[in-house]
């Protein structure tokens, strides 16, 4: 009996965090959005439509600015940001903190490479499958996104750590670029 429960609580525990892990579908559209953010410490809005017009985007989701594995992310992503540059690809970071703390993230840590999203209502974070937490507080998960200029999902990951988000999306990108 001893073993059965066992067993029981590892499959519900199995299912919980398959629920937890759900992402969007590689050829589904991609959520359209349009989301204040920051870049270099100054106020922008990031416009995922506009920038579709340019060349893929990679739409990353963190949990919380300044922690440490999100602080590691933003830095590769900036140290990395030539090289997106030269696939003709953009960045954009989303959380869901606020627009004070992502003008000093996207300074301090992003470099000012790239932009960083105020998502405090978790709106975005919410229509692309990425939100965990309560429903009082929500925070994004670390899932990755690289979005085609054609407004569908390429493909997604879903990691705890933050250099192998950086790789995905340059090795994805390039494998887009080969096919078009």
């Amino acid at each position: 009996m001893k073993v059965l429960s066992h067993a029981l609580l590892i499959c519900f525990l199995t299912l919980v965090s398959i629920g937890a892990r759900a992402e969007l579908n590689v050829g589904s559209p991609a959520p359209a959005f349009s989301i204040p953010a920051a870049l270099g410490g100054k106020d922008i809005v990031f416009d995922l439509a506009a920038s579709l017009t340019k060349g893929p985007v990679v739409v990353y989701f963190y949990p919380k600015s300044f922690t440490s594995v999100c602080t590691e992310e933003a830095r590769l992503f900036a140290e990395a940001m030539e090289e997106f540059e030269t696939l003709g690809a953009s960045v954009i970071g989303i959380s869901t903190d606020t627009l004070d703390t992502q003008r000093e993230f996207s300074r301090l840590e992003c470099r000012d490479k790239f932009p960083v999203g105020a998502d405090t209502d978790g709106s975005v974070v919410r229509a692309y499958d990425a939100a965990r937490g309560t429903t009082s507080r929500i925070m994004a998960s670390r899932t990755s996104y690289v979005i085609a200029p054609d407004s569908r999902i390429h493909s997604v990951l879903t990691a705890s750590d933050a250099e192998s988000h950086i790789q995905f999306a340059l090795k994805s990108i390039r494998a887009w670029k080969a096919k078009n």
